[in-house]
Order: C-alpha cells, then sequence, then structure tokens
C-alpha cells in the first residue's frame, strides 16, 4: 500500500526532523491486485459497511505495546506538561523543565520493557482538559518523558481533575480470538470519530478540532433513539466529547450498530487468521470514508473493538440516503497513493511518519526502525 520513495526523499528521512516535499505525482507502483492487499465482500449493518482487507504478508508484532495496555498496568505514564518534573529516568541529556500546562501539548512516559504505539484519534481522559493524539507514534521502551503533540477534545473545562490521564469509562469486550476463554470486558481509552481524526490528523488545527467536536456533540444530542421514543438525553452539559460518546442513551445507539459488525468480523478474522486479515476500509451511507490497515492480525484484534465504535459513531450523527459501496471502490481507494505532496517526521532508530496528499484523499504511514522491523505498523487513509 505504501508508496515507493525517491531516493532524495529516503536521504531527508535519515535525519530527524520534518520534511515537506512537493512531487507530482508520487507514485504508489503498485494496484490491487499486486499491492499485496486484497478487500473481501462487505460486513453490512444499516449506512455503515466494513470491508475486510487481507494481506499476502503480515509481521510480528507481538513486541508492541498498545495505550490501553500501558495505562491499564500503568507502565505508561500521561501527564500534563508542566508536571514533568520528577518523571525524568536517565541524566545523559539535561532535564527538560516546562513551567506549566499547555492546550496541545502532554508528556508521556513508557516505563515498559516494550516500545509503545500510539495512535491518532485515540483519546486519554484527565488533566486539565481531554485530549487526542495528534498523529501515529512509537514511544521507545523505558523511555525518558517524551512532549506529545495532542489536540484538545473538551473545550469547555481548564481545571484539572487529575494528575495524571488514563482511561475512559468506556468498556470493551476482549478479542475472544485464541483466548478460549470468552469475552473479558476492560476499560479502555476512546478512539474518536473518523471526522474528530479527521481535523486532529489532516488540517492540525484546534480550532478546526473544536469546532468538529461541537458539531458531534449536538448531533449526538439530537439522535433518536427509536422513531417513537425522545431524542437522546445528553442534558449534563458537558463540553466532554468522551462523556457525551459515553452517555447511556448514546451508547445504546452506537451498539445497535457497532455489535453486530463487531461480532461478524470477529467471526471473520477467525477464518481468515491464515489469509492475514489485518484491516478494513470503511463505508458510510455508500461513501468510502476511511481505511485502517495494521502490520498484524494482532494488532488488528487489539484495536477493532474501539475502532469499530469510532466508526459506527461516525455512521450515526451522518445518517443519509445513498447508494452501496462496491468492492471495486474499495479497492480502489486502498490501492491509490498516487500523491502530490509528501511530508516525512523521522525519529531515527525508533519510527518515521509519512503523511501523502493526494487527490481527494490524506494518507499515513506509520514505519517502525527499531531493530529487526523495517516495516509500516499501520495505514491510515481519509477521504477528503
Amino acid at each position: 500500500m505504501r508508496p515507493r520513495l525517491f531516493v532524495a526523499v529516503a536521504v531527508f528521512a535519515a535525519v530527524a526532523g520534518i520534511v515537506s516535499i512537493d512531487l507530482r505525482p508520487v507514485h504508489a507502483g503498485e494496484q490491487a491486485s499486486s499491492s499485496g492487499y486484497k478487500v473481501l465482500d462487505p460486513i453490512r449493518h444499516g449506512n455503515l459497511t466494513v470491508f475486510p482487507v487481507v494481506a499476502s504478508k503480515s509481521y510480528s508484532t507481538g513486541d508492541f505495546l498498545t495505550l490501553d495496555e500501558g495505562l491499564r498496568s500503568g507502565e505508561v505514564v500521561v501527564t500534563e506538561l508542566g508536571n514533568v518534573r520528577g518523571l525524568q529516568r536517565r541524566r545523559m541529556r539535561p532535564a527538560v523543565e516546562h513551567n506549566g500546562a499547555e492546550v496541545n501539548r502532554l508528556v508521556l512516559v513508557n516505563n515498559s520493557k516494550r516500545p509503545l504505539l500510539l495512535l491518532a484519534g485515540e483519546i486519554v481522559a484527565g488533566g486539565k482538559q481531554d485530549r487526542i493524539i495528534g498523529k501515529d507514534r512509537i514511544v521507545p521502551a523505558e523511555s525518558d518523558p517524551v512532549d506529545l503533540s495532542v489536540f484538545c477534545v473538551e473545550p469547555g473545562r481548564w481545571v484539572a481533575t487529575s494528575d495524571r490521564f488514563g482511561t475512559s469509562s468506556a468498556t470493551y469486550a476482549a478479542s475472544e480470538i485464541g483466548s478460549g476463554n470468552g469475552a473479558v470486558s476492560s476499560r479502555g481509552t476512546l478512539m474518536a470519530q473518523p471526522s474528530v481524526r479527521a481535523k486532529a490528523m489532516g488540517d492540525k488545527d484546534q480550532n478546526q478540532v473544536w469546532a468538529e467536536v461541537r458539531k458531534q456533540e449536538q448531533a449526538m444530542e439530537t439522535v433518536e433513539v427509536t422513531a417513537s421514543a425522545p431524542t437522546v438525553n445528553t442534558s449534563t452539559a458537558t463540553t466532554s466529547y468522551a462523556r457525551v460518546m459515553e452517555n447511556q442513551d448514546v451508547k445504546e445507539k452506537v451498539d445497535e450498530v457497532a455489535k453486530p459488525i463487531e461480532k461478524n468480523y470477529k467471526s471473520l478474522i477467525k477464518q481468515l487468521r491464515d489469509r492475514k486479515a489485518v484491516g478494513v476500509v470503511v463505508a458510510v451511507n455508500g461513501r468510502i470514508i476511511w481505511s485502517d490497515v495494521f502490520a498484524s492480525t494482532e494488532l488488528l484484534e487489539k484495536y477493532w473493538p474501539k475502532l469499530v465504535r469510532s466508526y459506527a459513531s461516525e455512521a450515526v450523527v451522518t445518517r443519509a440516503k445513498g447508494g452501496e459501496a462496491s468492492v471495486a471502490q474499495a479497492e480502489a481507494f486502498l490501492a491509490d497513493m498516487d500523491g502530490h505532496k509528501e511530508t516525512i517526521e523521522s525519529e531515527p532508530g525508533i519510527y518515521r511518519h509519512t503523511e501523502i496528499s493526494g487527490e481527494g484523499f490524506k494518507a499515513f504511514a506509520l514505519t517502525s526502525l527499531l531493530p529487526k522491523t523495517g516495516f509500516d505498523v499501520h495505514v491510515a487513509k481519509m477521504a477528503d
């Protein structure tokens, strides 16, 4: 799925920092039939359609720690920028000191012996405001404090509820695949719906994120629970996107869409494990809007419960008449990576983050540069 980069780009990527290059065009080089990915027949429920994606090859990703796993175990600490003192692990470099909290910056420390994978769109609750991770990245094992770029998704609060951030009150069923022990519910971070993720990942503008959060909160407040019942009651007057999404009426409405697709896809993954199911292409109201593809079935399984709820949330608030997206359209969306601008941010020896802007889309690829890796851990693509 990734385009082949010109040599000049690869040279720039070896240096820490951000490089923005106009290329007309950046050639993907391969179509769906030879890209290593295949789109299967869709799973549909209501106005949400999910196309499973299988790969010709997958990679070993068992060493990666997810944010949910790290927060639950206490091995990952996320705090406001002003609380960094005391979290410094090593003194090989001068300690970074900050005097106060900032809306668009948080500090994370990974105390685990495993590298931490962060996905754009994951929401951490607490601190002075709930925040959304702004871009995919990898944090090395046993890290010193890492300065995270984030966006606020709670515009009405700047009063600390806790010193550190944690999981939300949402619960998700742990994957049953391969466990043999049945589903186990556990707390986890929310994944923002695609329209909110897009503002953070693509626009990178706090005002745009706030505007989209308000828009989606208002849309959720007017969602009809049933044809004859009153609208969803979210009269708590909260400005927290996470709390609105955790409202019982909202959760029930999202569950109506999410659970059938989650159940069907989990069953499908069991059947497709040998075929290396690694992702999905998503359509709402017959229009393809998003894709998430991982390096392995294992990573897809870990993120699937909250990803499917994020897709379902989008479907709940954007009901409209539309046709049905086809497998051919999903394959074309997945294969088209020809862009006119590419921006690379690299942390040598850890990760490379590549953003491609093309005609009607933006794509984001996180490549692990850790020893014995060198592969794309996650690739997300959004329709403009």
